[in-house]
């Protein structure tokens, strides 16, 4: 029988020894400094270490990212050769106005336009006071000819060259221009800090694959004496082609090398809501098409559609009952969809666009949004 004092049936091994105080005190350091080290990290970049994670997406929050921009390097471009068009860059300002845009608009109109309101029916200038002075537009009067209504396809493409002024706004960084017959659903600030290139752009996905073309639609650009200089010999009588346009040129000069914009994002086409093919738009055959998806990811809707004529001009009514899309098992998201952009263009058309009445009061020129320019 063994003594309660004898030593134990089974060998063991002996308990560690205590580490020394100054080993612990080591290991504490070494803590505190990671944790301080963090800390930093989170303090100075406003960013979590946990987003580096590769399964975790980072955290988009433009407040922060963009606080300390100086938004004066950054601008849109728009130009407008007759009163319709003048109509939809105003439309384009006011959006970017509301959706809370920071970066610099620019207008350029024919010089001999002018901002001299001389009555109630003097719609031009009214709508270039109402750009300048509500939505803080810097307006340029240039050489540009002026088109009219009814010859305004054959005017806007003698006056497409004039978005090549763009890259002659050398105050500017960046530079972006946009087609004025578009929809905006979201801002779109964030294409100013895309990586550096002279030229971005977007291919024409609905023309894929049979033509690999960069669309003009949309092109964020870096100003420059020398790209502006080349692009203005390009469209000189001696040395343009008979067939070349805007889109021809700048595919010569920049297509083999341009930044490619994804068109989800920034091409979404009016006519996508009436199409049964939609593989060039989703880029696969085995995604499904949703069309309240694509207006989640859309910034901007273009208004291409043929046979449909642009959304300021009525279509005849049996065109739209021949054309428009088409229920299908009850499911009228795609019809929904589009007949609520042609009606949320028209009426904010009507509201921006409308004519000082004899009744209503004049616009109020708000004294803040004025913007001091250079001489």
């Amino acid at each position: 029988m063994m003594s309660r004092f004898s030593p134990p049936p089974y060998p063991h091994k002996p308990a560690p020894r205590p580490a020394p105080r100054s080993a612990v005190f080591r290991r504490s350091r070494l803590v505190y400094i990671a944790f301080a080290a963090a800390f930093l990290y989170v303090l100075l970049t406003g960013h979590s270490p946990l987003s580096l994670l590769p399964h975790r997406a980072p955290k988009h929050d433009p407040s922060m990212r963009y606080k300390h921009v100086d938004w004066s390097h950054y601008a849109y471009f728009q130009y407008a050769t007759s009163s319709a068009y003048l109509c939809n860059s105003v439309m384009i300002f006011e959006a970017l106005h509301r959706l809370g845009s920071k970066a610099d608009r620019i207008l350029m109109y024919p010089e001999k336009w002018d901002t001299q309101i001389e009555s109630q029916s003097d719609r031009d200038s009214q709508l270039l006071v109402k750009a300048r002075d509500w939505y803080n537009v810097r307006l340029v009067p240039v050489d540009i000819p002026v088109t009219h209504d009814k010859d305004e396809q054959d005017g806007r493409q003698a006056a497409s060259f004039t978005k090549f002024a763009a890259w002659n706004t050398q105050r500017y960084q960046r530079v972006l221009y946009l087609a004025s017959d578009v929809t905006l659903l979201k801002t779109l600030d964030e294409l100013f800090f895309l990586p550096s290139t002279p030229v971005a752009m977007m291919r024409e996905h609905w023309s894929l694959p049979d033509k690999k073309v960069m669309t003009p639609r949309l092109i964020l650009l870096e100003p420059s004496d020398d790209e502006f200089e080349r692009l203005s010999t390009s469209i000189r009588d001696d040395i343009r082609q008979d067939d070349d346009d805007d889109t021809a040129i700048l595919n010569r000069f920049y297509g083999d090398t341009a930044l490619v914009l994804p068109h989800q994002a920034y091409g979404l086409l009016s006519s996508e809501f009436r199409a049964e093919d939609h593989k060039r738009y989703i880029g696969n055959t085995f995604d499904l098409w949703d069309p309240e998806n694509a207006l989640r990811v859309a910034s901007v809707v273009h208004f291409i559609d043929e046979p449909f004529p642009k959304p300021w001009i009525m279509w005849p009514h049996a065109l739209l009952a021949e054309q428009h899309p088409k229920c299908k098992a009850e499911d009228c998201r795609n019809k929904d969809a589009w007949m609520a952009l042609y009606d949320n263009f028209r009426r904010r058309r009507k509201d921006i666009c409308a004519l000082l009445s004899a009744t209503a009061p004049a616009w109020p020129l708000r004294n803040d949004s004025k913007m001091s320019l250079p001489a």
